[in-house]
């Protein structure tokens, strides 16, 4: 029972960190505590000799403590702490000039934790949209499947009587909205494939650790139910420009008159179809635009200074 309970709970945990990233260190260490006993008056020496490499290593060993994955937190402070330790007891230390050598290695062992600790912020940008993606999918088959299970009795439960008519019209733009979220969800993914590196550079400003990747992967969750549900809304509106003659760039092949019986008409299964698949390819081009209606709502962060509206 305890080897069952303690894997559930290390599963457990996985999955959370996973989602939410490793928990946060509640006594963080400083570089200066894990310098190896009896090198205290060597560092202070590194540090006057190489300063620049000090700080960078400091600021790198702090950030290693805020790492999205447990595993980049682990591997990033053994780097630190190895490199720190192959500088203090490198006989080039005792010179009175700063080594070129010496310098150029923790310059290159400098760069390759920052490029392992980018892409960590990286893991945590791709990861929090594709999780917030599948939160609004899940949420746009469940706003798809009610209307279209249970819409009719609900209605009638509720005293409103549909026709045939207000019925195929209704869940038409039901099924217009929810294929136009997947739109959306596919032109978040096509973005975002090769760029999660410059989401997480949006994220932070342009400047490296003003935000921790743990922050990152909460935004970027919102923004990717955001997202599907702006794929919902402009596939709703085309929906309703082009059903109501508002806009006339489109026709559609089949109108609910032709589909529905009539006294004069027994109505059209084919025209259904027809129905379905037009409102189905436009609600997904519609939902595909979803970053045509970021800019709108950016656009005045974005208007150069100067220009009148």
């Amino acid at each position: 029972m305890t080897d069952n309970g303690g894997r559930r709970h290390a599963w457990q945990r996985g999955v959370r960190e996973s989602v939410q990233g490793a928990d946060t260190e509640l006594w963080p260490d400083g570089l200066a505590d894990v310098v190896p006993g009896g090198f205290h008056s060597v560092y202070v020496q590194f540090g006057d000799l190489y300063p620049e490499q000090q700080l960078q290593l400091q600021l790198l060993y702090s950030a290693s403590q805020r790492a999205f994955e447990r595993r980049t937190r682990v591997s990033a402070r053994v780097t630190v702490v190895r490199v720190l330790g192959n500088a203090l007891s490198d006989p080039r230390l005792g010179d009175a000039k700063p080594n070129e050598h010496l310098a150029e290695y923790l310059d290159q062992e400098i760069a390759d934790l920052r490029g392992r600790l980018a892409q960590d912020s990286a893991t945590a940008v791709s990861r929090g949209l594709n999780i917030g993606l599948a939160m609004g999918s899940a949420a746009s088959l469940a706003l798809l499947a009610v209307p279209l299970l249970w819409g009719v009795d609900l209605l009638g439960a509720l005293g409103v009587a549909l026709n045939c008519t207000n019925r195929w019209s209704l869940l038409g733009a039901f099924v217009c909205g929810g294929v136009g979220a997947f739109g959306a969800v596919l032109s978040v993914l096509v973005r975002l494939r090769g760029s999660a590196d410059q989401l997480a550079r949006r994220q932070s400003n342009g400047r490296e650790g003003i935000v921790v990747p743990g922050q990152m992967a909460r935004s970027m969750r919102h923004e990717g139910v955001y997202r599907v549900f702006v794929g919902w809304i402009l596939a709703l509106a085309v929906y309703f420009l082009l059903s109501g003659g508002i806009v006339t760039v489109f026709e559609p092949p089949a109108t609910t008159a032709e589909i529905c019986p009539t006294p004069g008409s027994p109505g059209s299964a084919a025209a259904g179809t027809e129905f379905w698949g037009f409102w189905c390819a436009i609600g997904f081009v519609a939902g595909f635009n979803e970053r045509w209606a970021f800019g709108i709502l950016s656009r005045d962060s974005t208007r150069r200074p100067g220009k009148n509206a």
